[in-house]
């Protein structure tokens, strides 16, 4: 089984993966073999992006931290061992394969007001565990579980990652309010720019995002202000891949006016470009946006599964590279008219 399979098909409680896929094995046994390798590869386990800062923000509030885990105990402490996370936690329930069982305990157990409380998860398990619990939930796009899959458990909220999350409690006072359901202002659309990178080989960089519902697209951001567009492309590939580029050229603007495929609700002005890497032997460092990333020719980035904006910049790329033909006048005849006499 592929990744990209095991992350689409997964799920909580996990038993029920485990039965539809290897339902000749006890789960005594799933279990044994499972801890064994979880211990030999838990070392290379890494805090997620902005979760600390997160954490630091929440104990600065005065905001109670709890966790529901189905982590094994053993494994948890010496994940915190490692990261000091269990610092920031009032009390952790972990071990927990079914979350729905044990959510109406841990609310009851600490006094915790449902209208006071989030449930922040990055499962659909955990939305159900939310919407079983009566609180309102959060959705983390830094999970196994894809937006759509996200999308469709129904959370109140969805955020690409906890320093999204933490803006939007400061912005809103700790009130949770969504930039999608929340329309009390006009908000101006977003102004963008991206780019198709070619490298020496004529092949195109494409990189896969969380917020962009899992597709392949191209890097890019917002423009910020006082920045003319091709200062803000460049930091924004830099910021994105680390890579420097030269021969910028503008390709089309697109308006992107509430896309399904992206992760909430949003006005784009689009701005795209190609250039080339300014490095023989690019080397892509991704950011926390971006999954994985691919060098591939046109034929290839044609059969990927791309978002729309980059489904019609490729189209308009190629069109514009495509020579046309010369039309070349009609010869004249080199015979001459031989008047007929009767």
């Amino acid at each position: 089984m592929s990744l990209e399979r095991f992350r689409a098909e997964f799920s909580l409680p996990f038993k029920k993966f485990y039965d539809r896929h290897t339902p000749e094995l006890p789960m005594a046994q799933l279990e044994t073999w499972f801890h064994a390798e979880f211990k030999r590869a838990q070392t290379s386990v890494v805090e997620l992006p902005h979760a600390r800062d997160f954490l630091e923000f929440c104990r600065l509030r005065k905001m109670r931290v709890f966790l529901l885990s189905s982590i094994h105990e053993d494994h948890f402490k010496v994940q915190c061992d490692v990261t000091g996370f269990n610092q920031f936690l009032e009390r952790a329930y972990v071990g927990v394969w079914d979350k729905c069982k044990k959510i109406h305990e841990l609310l009851s157990e600490n006094r915790l007001q449902s209208d006071e409380t989030l449930f922040i998860g990055d499962m659909a398990h955990d939305i159900a565990t939310a919407q079983y619990g009566g609180v309102p939930s959060c959705a983390v796009l830094t999970g196994y579980n894809t937006l759509p899959q996200l999308r469709h458990a129904g959370p109140d909220l969805i955020v690409e990652h906890l320093g999204e999350l933490r803006t939007l409690l400061v912005k809103n006072e700790c009130a949770l309010k969504s930039p999608a359901k929340n329309e009390g202002e006009v908000r101006p659309p977003l102004s963008t720019v991206g780019a198709l990178i070619f490298n020496d080989r004529e092949e195109m960089l494409l990189i896969r995002t969380h917020k962009w519902s899992n597709l392949w697209g191209i890097p890019g951001g917002k423009i910020k202000w006082g920045e003319t567009s091709e200062t803000a492309l460049r930091r924004e590939i830099m910021e994105e891949t680390a890579l420097k580029i030269r021969d910028i050229e503008f390709v089309l603007v697109q308006d992107c006016i509430h896309s399904k495929e992206f992760y909430h609700d949003a006005h784009f002005v689009l701005l795209n470009y190609s250039c080339r890497c300014s490095a023989r032997k690019p080397k892509v460092v991704l950011n926390d946006e971006g999954r994985e990333f691919r060098w591939l020719s046109f034929t290839e980035a044609r059969k990927m599964p791309l978002n729309t904006p980059t489904k019609i910049l490729l189209a308009a790329v190629f069109k514009k590279s495509v020579p046309r033909p010369v039309r070349r006048p009609a010869r004249k005849s080199a015979m001459k008219r031989i008047p007929i006499r009767g």
